[in-house]
């Protein structure tokens, strides 16, 4: 059974404020009061660091061992946007070789955007059951906001810089996963105006099918749920979300959205590292990631842990 061996992080201390954005994106006065005061979005992570350094101190921060770098056979790079740097630059392939794990078979996984991140744990866990032995196999997840589309999306979230490395193996003692469930909805591809109101239409009710459903996946009752870890979009949309499946907004760690912004595909482990430090998770008590991409369609999906 797909167990979370290990995470590390790295959030920059750096910091962009929804004010500074005000010109470049045309903001009023009463936008940016309405981003700090309903959406709770305040300010963002930002560094001078490159990317290929991001992924570099989030693997760092694992702190893995000898044999256990020796033993990671792939890494999936899990990404928001298609295109991160420009050619022919890899900054995956520059962070391994700092790291020692230019051995591994890397490559990328973006199809679901935001939500891509769980894809790749899912990938991770498949490759290794199907080898059948001891390999284990990191999921990075960081991006840099080096475009007006990475920096902010309208009346919704401001995106921020960080990474993240999640160690993961074919089986374990804890954080092993019970349950995955991805909603893919193409009918949300393009930049329409409709679509995208239609997406903001059935996004909140979206998101709280999918956890539901992880939740019934697993066997479990929404109130068997110790956390919910989410993507940081906003908390508005995670008041929503709460309120439409009769969930405890207490219990959705929502710290890191007004601070570090949304880490691209990063959040779930940002947040699953800051809920084990804080004491938020328990041996034996069952956690939700949950997660939302929107660009190629758009994606929703939850995963079921057991701490």
């Amino acid at each position: 059974m797909t167990a979370i061996a290990a995470v590390g992080t790295f959030v920059p201390e750096g910091r962009v404020s929804i004010e500074s954005y005000a010109e470049t994106f045309d903001l009023t006065p009463m936008q940016v009061r309405v981003f700090r005061r309903y959406h709770k979005l305040g300010t963002a992570a930002r560094t001078d660091e490159t990317l290929a350094g991001l992924l570099s101190l989030a693997l760092a921060d694992l702190a893995l061992r000898e044999e256990q770098r020796a033993r990671v056979r792939y890494v999936l790079y899990a990404r928001t946007n298609p295109v991160v740097v420009p050619y022919p630059r890899n900054p995956l392939h520059e962070a391994l070789r700092t790291a020692g794990l230019g051995h591994a078979q890397a490559f990328a996984v973006g199809q679901q955007a935001c939500a891509s991140g769980l894809l790749a744990v899912d990938l991770a866990g498949r490759l290794l059951a199907a080898d059948g032995d001891d390999a284990l196999a990191i999921v990075l997840a960081g991006e840099k906001t080096f475009t007006r589309e990475t920096q902010f999306v309208p009346d919704t979230s401001m995106f921020g810089e960080g990474a993240a490395a999640c160690l993961v193996s074919a089986s374990g003692d804890r954080d092993r996963l019970l349950s995955y469930v991805a909603r893919l909805r193409g009918e949300f591809d393009g930049d329409a105006q409709d679509v995208a109101a239609e997406y903001q239409r059935i996004y909140h009710d979206a998101l709280g099918e999918v956890v539901v459903a992880a939740a019934t996946r697993a066997g479990l009752q929404l109130g068997d749920v110790a956390v919910i870890l989410p993507h940081n979009v906003n908390q508005i949309a995670w008041q929503r979300t709460c309120k439409r499946i009769g969930y405890p907004l207490e219990r959705v760690l929502l710290d890191h959205v007004a601070d570090y912004g949304h880490l691209f595909c990063a959040d779930a482990f940002v947040n699953h590292r800051t809920a084990v430090e804080r004491g938020l998770l328990r041996p034996g008590d069952r956690y939700v990631i949950a997660a939302a991409g929107a660009g190629r369609g758009a994606t929703f999906s939850a995963m079921v842990f057991e701490h």
